[in-house]
Formats: C-alpha cells, structure tokens, sequence
C-alpha cells in the first residue's frame, strides 16, 4: 500500500532556489495525491538522478516494469526505460489495451499484455519523439492496433489524427486526449478517467471523496509536462522557441493547471534526460504537486515564462530532429536489420588508417567499462560505455549515420550496443570487432593505456603548479557546472565537442573531470582520438573532489 506522494525537490532548486522560485523560498508543499494501491516490481537498475553519470548497476537488462496500478475497471502500468530516461505505458480494460509512447523494441509490451491476458488494440504518440526511435509501426503491424497522433503531427504512417475531446474507450476506461503545443506543435496529452473507479480507498486523509461522477484519474503528459519541470521548446523546424514557449504557457495553464489536484501525471521522461532540464528523480506526480513545487509552473507572466524557458538551454544533439522525422514515417522492425559482420584486427586498423584522410571518418566504440578502457584499448578507439547512458551519447557525439565499429568483451555485449544504438536510430553499423581487445593484442596490435588520477593528486599538481587550471577541462553541464566546480576551471560541456574541441595546449598534460567518471572517458578518448597524447582522466570526478573538501567556486544564475 502506497500512500500519499512525498514531493521532492530538484537538485537545481536545492542549490538556487531564488532561480526556480523568486517568489516561494523557503516553500514546503504537501501532496495532494490520492491513495493509490501499487503493486511495485523489483526495479532492474534504478534511475540516474539529474544528470549522472552512470546507471547504478552494470546489469545490462535495463528496460523495466514499473507502477502498476489496479483499480477496480483499470490497469495500468509504467515501462521504464533507464538509459534513455524514457517512460512508456499499458493501459488495460475488459480485454483491451492501449499502449502509450512505445520504445523502439515491442515485445515488452506484447509480453506484458499476455501475462494480463489484454489484446493491445491502441497505440497513442503525444508526440514526435526527438531522442529516440518509436516501435510504434512495428507494434501496429504485429497486434492489428490502431496508432493515434496529434493532428499536427503530418504523419506518413496510417494512423488516427489527435485533436481536443477525441476519446477512446476501452470497457470501464476512457482516454481523452488534450492538444497541448509547446513542447512541439504537435504535442497531446492523454486523461483517463476509470468510470468504474469507487470513492472508496482513493483519496488521502482530508481529502473529498464525495461526487457521483467519474474524475479522471491520470493525465501522460508526454514531454509536455514533467516532474519538476516542463518540455524544451526548440525542438521544431517550424515554430521558433519563443513561439513554442508561448504555446507550452498556454497548454500548462489552459488544460493541465485546470485538471483536479489529485489527477496523478505520468510523463513520458524522467532525470537525465534531455528533453528538459531540472527533471526529479521521481516517476510520477499530481497535478496539485507540480502546481505547488515545479519551477516552470511559478512564473507568473507568459512573457517571463518565455525568457526563462529560451534561456540557458541544453545544447541539442543534432539527431533530434532526425529521429522526429524518422518516428514521422515510421521505423523498420527491428528484425528488419541485418546480422552484424565480424572484423578481423587487421580489418578493423586498417579503417583505423582511413583517418588520416581528411574524407573518411571512421568511429570505433568501445562499450567496456571506463576502467577497463584506460587499463588498455585499441589506438583511436571511443569509450562510451554501457554503464551508462550509452545510446543518447553515441547519437550526440557522433550522430546516427556514423557508421560505427563496436568493441567489446562477450557476444552480450555487443548485441546490447547494438540494440541500443538502434533505439535512437544508428542502424548501419560497419561490425564489431572479432574477439575484442584480447585477438587485437593476440594479433600484436598497438595497445594505449589512459591514465588515471585521484582529485587529490589533481588537486597537488594544481598546487605545485605541475597543471595548470587552463589544463583541465570540466566536461559536465552548464547547470551543473554553475552549482560547483574547481576554481578558475571553465565549463566544457562534453555535448559541445562535436562543434569542435577545446582548445588546448597539445604540449603540456591535460586532466578531464565530469561528475563520477563516465563522461570524462569519453571526453579523454576523443582527445586522443584527436592527437593529444597526454591526456588524463580524473577518477570519480567531481563528486569525488566534492567529498574530499577540495576548493570550489559556484556561480550565481541570473535570474529570468
């Protein structure tokens, strides 16, 4: 039994309140959520909050069932997705299933609804999804369902066009969808109201359960509204961020502000992700929650809504607007792709070699840990690892036509990347590397070693003058950059390297830090990558320098 929601707040919030809430310090909100029954599953890996780093296991299973929730009419259920901070959803009455903002790979949900014994007859989009690649088409063509967008969407696929009022019923379920632009123009937001829900057992102490009529029980709100937070508006080749920003203000207080306090909001992403900025850990809210505790929905005017929201923006990755455009027409099944080839070492050097010619550009991935990475890997190789948000980093410094070659220790491993890549669109991959590391050392290729220090030992050569603050680069965030960092260090942003690398002096040693690790050996790899030959991977980042006491600056954020 699961009781009222506890409302936490952002770690953006915590460090500069008067930048979220100028007119609510010190603000303590209590939850009006109702009391809801939840059968919880146990979680495979648990979600990554703000924006770290690394998942916090290395448990490669990391698609997961979370929420569900049974009343008497209505079942519904979260499907988790934690390398992509990526929410979707099952919602079942007598039989019949919808599925909401469905992932790349669809037999979760197949799966799902026989163990419910539901036929999934609905799939909803509330939108053009910018950091992944929906299995919508897929699941369609293997259940008989019918798939519902937003009217302006133009999709290319067949499908049921979304405006204001268009319901959906489904035994004691009704889903009612809300045209809500902002964070796209197309965007939808999805009510469901259980008619046969009782009054008794639904609400909080002190809360009215009188009223005869049904009242919606949940609103997925897709990336319109988060929890803390609300969806970046520049992700449109049509509209600019100032409209969208406008549009997003109105949507939030015409249609969702004007929902019951109680209504709980389902959105489709959670912390990490970059279809927001100040996202909570939780997975789930109330509409009487966000009223109270999300930053966005504080700003008074339209006019100061806009400013805030255009300003101080996550760089986006460019392949968001290619995956909207490739969730426009539909993607391939996944069983569509070929199998994968396997690369011999000499291969695989010799379209190392191609480098040197200013027309080729050849990526090779490696997806073992960031440890094993530095203890010893292939001359021009990347490291982005599994443990962490693998995919949404392949695709953001990279893009989805890179064409890469994967390294890696077992089969697992490799049809894990694979996957994954393919959920945010990189579908041609040149192979992967034919008994990993070891058949490349069997093969008596060139091996390079990274080193690693400890923030204490960066800390000493900072003192003694052997580094210089200009030789360290601080590869996170620029939120999380302002909150703290090592004096005199600027902030960058490893999303920034694909615009071109720092500029960095190539004869002296240089030292990279993110927040625990995992960003930074990206950062080192693609130095080296570049030439630099002295690079250096401060181990456990800046947490790490955090916990010893070291010196450290913040900046204050200007307020909007």
């Amino acid at each position: 039994m699961v009781h009222c929601l506890t409302i936490s707040r952002s770690i953006a919030w915590k460090t500069f309140p008067g930048y979220f809430f100028p007119r609510l310090r010190g603000l303590r909100a209590k939850s009006s959520a109702p009391h809801i029954d939840l059968q919880l599953s146990t979680a495979a890996v648990s979600t990554p909050a703000g924006d770290s780093d690394k998942l916090q296991n290395n448990n490669l299973k990391i698609a997961e069932k979370v929420y569900p929730v049974r009343s008497h009419g209505m079942y519904l259920e979260q499907f988790y997705l934690t390398c992509l901070a990526h929410a979707s959803y099952m919602i079942g009455s007598e039989g019949e299933a919808a599925v909401v903002d469905p992932q790349r790979d669809v037999d979760i949900y197949l799966k799902a609804a026989d163990e419910q014994n539901l036929k999934i007859r609905h799939i909803f989009e509330t939108h053009l999804h910018a950091d992944f690649v929906s299995g919508h088409k897929e699941l369609a063509a293997r259940t008989g369902a019918k798939i519902y967008i937003g009217a302006q969407a133009n999709a290319e696929f067949q499908h049921v066009p979304l405006t204001d009022g268009f319901e959906v019923r489904m035994g004691a379920v009704r889903i009612r969808a809300l045209e809500t632009p902002g964070h796209t123009p197309e965007s939808v937001c999805l009510v469901v109201t259980d008619e046969n829900k009782s009054s008794e057992g639904n609400s909080c102490e002190g809360i009215s359960s009188e009223g005869k009529s049904a009242q919606p029980s949940a609103v997925l709100t897709g990336d319109t509204l988060f929890i803390g937070d609300v969806g970046r508006p520049d992700l449109s080749r049509t509209h600019t961020p100032q409209q969208l920003a406008g549009l997003l203000y109105d949507s939030l207080h015409q249609k969702l502000l004007a929902l019951p306090d109680t209504v709980m909001v389902y959105p489709a992403h959670g912390a990490g992700s970059l279809c927001g900025r100040a996202m909570r850990a939780e997975r789930s809210s109330t509409i009487g929650a966000e009223r109270l505790t999300n930053y966005a929905l504080q700003i008074a005017s339209r006019e100061g809504f806009i400013a805030q929201l255009t300003s101080n923006l996550p760089a986006r990755p460019d392949y968001f607007l290619e995956d909207a455009e490739i969730n426009r027409s539909g993607a391939a099944a996944l069983t569509d792709l070929p199998p994968l080839p396997a690369i011999s070492p000499a291969e695989v050097q010799g379209l190392l070699q191609q480098n040197a010619n200013v027309n080729v550009n050849v990526n090779v991935i490696d997806v073992r840990p960031g440890d094993e990475f530095a203890a010893g890997h292939v001359p021009g190789s990347i490291n982005i690892a599994l443990s962490g948000q693998f995919a949404s980093w392949a695709g953001g410094i990279l893009g989805i036509h890179s064409k890469p070659v994967l390294i890696g220790d077992t089969e697992a491993q490799i049809e894990e990347a694979r996957l994954r890549l393919a959920r945010v669109g990189i579908e041609d991959l040149r192979g992967y590397l034919a008994g990993g590391l070891a058949a490349w050392q069997k093969a008596g290729l060139p091996v390079l070693k990274t080193a690693q220090i400890s923030p204490q030992e960066l800390n000493q050569k900072l003192r003694d003058g052997s580094l210089r603050a200009s030789d360290v680069v601080d590869v996170r965030r620029e939120g999380e950059w302002q909150a703290g960092h090592i004096p005199q260090v600027p902030c960058r942003a490893l999303d920034t390297f694909p615009q071109g690398l720092p500029t960095i002096d190539r004869e002296r040693s240089v030292a990279v830090h993110c927040k625990s690790g995992y960003r930074s050996m990206i950062g080192c790899s693609l130095l080296e990558r570049a030439g630099y030959r002295n690079v250096i991977n401060v181990a456990g980042g800046f947490d790490a320098w955090h916990a010893a006491g070291l010196p450290e600056v913040a900046e204050q954020l200007a307020t909007a």
